[in-house]
């Protein structure tokens, strides 16, 4: 007899069908078993390989993608490091955002100004990005949005030319590149996410990613309490151990506190199962990528077809890793958007924002009063308005589904 699913399933067309393949089930499974479950060799066995396929000297994992982001803002801003934010200085960051690219900002002391977003890619708005760069301006958080990216070489140079810290949250672009060279490689911190729906997944978890000692030692007593032990189980850093041990020889060298610090570590657990799961990285990209042509191609090759949207295309030289399907209704059914939605929902296809929207017509937005001028921003308005997202699955899309989306799609000429 076969089991029931414990989670009853509304969507015929979910934003992410079940993510984990047999194997990574097995391999959180066996950690599990081992008794070791908190950080320790899986941990530092998927940094290593992670920073290995990058190709950056560093990466540090997390509990969550917002952990990640946290961590990088905190070591940005940290006294320890020589070239640093203070409270009170301004960050640039795209106004189409996740909260928590935006919460670690305003929690360390920092002043956000919000950028307008491209139509095209969904990215930080070239023009608008350099009109308000001043001298009060200390970083910019770019934001990779669903696997698309800015024009990061420009936006690198002015940073470097500024003294300015750029820190890119490629949470939801993990795989993708741009001229050949993975996004989140471009910061001087870069953060991922591995929760359930993006490219890799261990249920939640992260990663910050740096290049050189100096942030890596920063980003490794902020994760564990300001602690250089990480946990009795985890790898130390002799080098960092060695230095403290000597200069505090009163302490005891296994539990030596050099910052201020959180507990955002991992379990081993979401370590083999994210390695695992990252091990196959560009097969779960280039599967996305298929189902999301075959989505796009179905709609367009109809003779039903005559624009009714906008599918979000990858920017100049970017060799996008798809999160989602981003999609603009065109215009002339803004005021069929909701029941359209509705629509979908009510057939079965599971539809969500594209990101939050624009972050400031947010309530938590007006609670902390972030636009007190109420400056406008069109673009992202409109992406707001008009904007919906569905999922790409990580197993091919059955022919069923390509064609109850296209179906369902073409109803919205009949409402």
């Amino acid at each position: 007899m076969k089991k029931k699913s414990l989670i009853q399933r509304k969507y015929k067309y979910e934003l992410l069908e079940q993510g984990f393949s047999k194997k990574d089930i097995s391999s959180g499974v066996k950690v599990l078993l081992s008794g070791q479950i908190t950080m320790a060799s899986q941990t530092r066995e998927f940094e290593f390989s992670f920073a290995r396929k990058l190709g950056v000297k560093y990466a540090l994992m997390v509990n969550s993608g917002s952990s990640a982001n946290l961590l990088a803002i905190f070591a940005a801003g940290n006294p320890l490091r020589k070239k640093r934010f203070k409270i009170g200085d301004e960050v640039l960051i795209p106004v189409l955002c996740w909260p928590t690219s935006l919460w670690p900002l305003i929690q360390f002391g920092l002043k956000p100004v919000f950028v307008d977003v491209d139509l095209e890619t969904l990215n930080v708005n070239m023009d608008d990005l350099i009109s308000k760069i001043t001298s009060r301006t200390k970083a910019i958080m770019l934001i990779n949005i669903h696997g698309n990216s800015s024009d990061i070489f420009k936006i690198k140079k002015i940073a470097k030319k500024k003294n300015i810290i750029l820190i890119e949250d490629n949470c939801e672009a993990l795989g993708s590149k741009l001229k050949n060279k993975y996004l989140g490689t471009f910061g001087d911190f870069s953060t991922f996410s591995f929760f359930y729906s993006h490219q890799i997944t261990s249920g939640e978890g992260g990663m910050v990613v740096c290049h050189n000692d100096e942030d890596y030692e920063i980003l490794f007593s902020l994760r564990s309490h300001g602690w250089l032990g990480g946990t009795r189980f985890y790898p130390r850093n002799l080098g960092i151990y060695e230095k403290y041990a000597k200069k505090n020889p009163n302490l005891d060298p296994r539990y030596i506190f050099v910052n201020s610090g959180f507990n955002v570590r991992p379990t081993d657990i979401q370590a083999a199962i994210a390695y695992n799961q990252f091990k196959r990285l560009n097969q779960l990209v280039s599967i996305r990528s298929k189902n999301r042509d075959m989505i796009i191609n179905n709609i367009i090759k109809s003779k039903k077809w005559d624009n009714q949207f906008t599918f979000i295309s990858s920017a100049i030289n970017n060799k996008t890793s798809w999160m989602g399907l981003p999609i603009l209704l065109n215009e002339k059914y803004l005021l069929k958007k909701r029941a359209f939605l509705n629509y979908l929902d009510k057939i079965g296809i599971e539809t969500r924002p594209i990101i939050s929207g624009s972050f400031l017509n947010q309530p938590a937005a007006k609670l902390y009063k972030l636009n007190p001028k109420n400056l406008s921003f069109k673009n992202a308005q409109k992406i707001q308005d008009l904007g919906f997202l569905i999922g790409l699955s990580t197993k091919k899309i059955s022919k069923k589904n390509v064609e109850l989306i296209k179906n369902s799609f073409f109803k919205i000429d009949k409402m």
